[in-house]
């Protein structure tokens, strides 16, 4: 992955030189900052230790994999990595969903009462947190991620129960656009959380979906299908595939900045909804800005630099506004405890407008 944190920071730069010389002084302050280096070194020796987060959280993550897996191959086992990225086809369901995660059975301790169990994998339980659209997306970009790093492009022709990782690759896309995709815009659907999070606003079963869920269209998901369509076609080696991957990545692409695209604002509105909001008439969502589905936007080449540069300013005002201790910022303003659900985080914490280093400082 292009490291978002990184890539801001240097647009940023050029953009002080180019507009004032006298900047110069700060560019290079900015530049010869260490600081970046220590973090790299840390999250090296991090890397060494596998995958898991500690011995209480051993849970393998698609998504948490995609953002760190570039720097994991050059720290630890390839083959290792490899069977981790394997794993998660095993829990892939007959429609071609797949699944958050999955953890060795014997790490399995919370009440979760969705899991998930595989015949070929009984060693592991799988996870999913159902109000997310991205998990399909996060293993194909980590696939993706993967090839890139080790030139191993066996791992696509694969076989898991029966199937090519490339067939069950597209069979994942397949289910994104039979099971979570709205014809009338033509981009794919979730239920309404906090930008990237993966906790509904309407609280009720929080990270799963239910009579509560209100369905809805956001940049995260989509910017993150784009992302994921351009991977598909690099995968792809007939000349039939290419195209039908390449004219969808197109289509996303543009679907996502004709609908989401706030022009006047210079913003990503945070939602469109399928048929109706869980929040008052009174509630003006658009004032939030959503910074972790602009940042993936920008990664899928969704805006062009003006605009580019326009939502960097507004996400530097933001984390001046809100306080925040980085650019770790997650969105600001943040919702209103009377607008949330129950059992949903108040304002300032966890995933609604807490400091979060997920977009922020990768």
């Amino acid at each position: 992955m292009k490291i978002v944190g990184i890539a801001i920071m240097s647009f940023l730069v050029i953009s002080c030189i180019s507009k004032d010389d006298k900047n110069s002084d700060l560019a290079k302050k900015i530049m010869s900052d260490q600081s970046m280096q220590e973090v790299e070194n840390m999250a090296r020796k991090l890397m060494k230790n596998g995958f898991y987060a500690g011995s209480g959280y051993q849970m393998v993550w698609s998504r948490d994999l995609n953002t760190f897996i570039e720097l994991s191959c050059e720290e630890y086992n390839v083959n290792i990595i490899r069977e981790n990225l394997l794993m998660f086809f095993h829990f892939q369901q007959v429609n071609g969903e797949l699944l958050d995660g999955y953890v060795p059975k014997e790490a399995f301790t919370w009440g979760d009462p969705n899991t998930y169990e595989s015949v070929t994998a009984p060693g592991h339980i799988g996870f999913k947190n159902t109000v997310e659209t991205d998990q399909e997306t996060s293993l194909i970009q980590a696939i993706s991620k993967y090839i890139g790093k080790t030139n191993d492009r066996s791992i696509l022709t694969e076989k898991i129960a029966g199937k090519t990782v490339y067939e069950r690759l597209t069979m994942s896309i397949e289910y994104l656009l039979n099971e979570r995709y709205s014809e009338k815009y033509g981009l794919i659907i979730g239920a309404t959380t906090f930008d990237w999070g993966d906790v509904q606003v309407e609280g009720g079963a929080v990270v799963d979906v239910d009579e509560l869920t209100h369905w809805s269209i956001d940049i995260y998901d989509n910017a993150m299908l784009v992302i994921a369509l351009k991977n598909m076609r690099e995968f792809a080696l007939e000349p039939e595939d290419k195209k039908k991957w390449g004219d969808l990545h197109e289509r996303i692409g543009m679907n996502s900045k004709k609908y989401l695209w706030d022009e006047k604002r210079n913003k990503f509105v945070p939602h469109i909804y399928v048929s109706d909001s869980p929040f008052p008439e009174d509630f003006e969502e658009n004032a939030i800005h959503y910074h972790g589905g602009t940042a993936v936007a920008i990664e899928a080449g969704i805006l062009n630099r003006q605009e580019i540069a326009a939502v960097l300013d507004h996400m530097v005002e933001n984390v001046k506004l809100s306080g925040a201790p980085s650019i770790g910022l997650t969105l600001y303003p943040p919702y209103p405890s009377e607008v949330l659900g129950k059992n949903v985080s108040p304002p300032y914490e966890y995933q609604n407008g807490g400091d979060w280093t997920w977009f922020g400082g990768e």
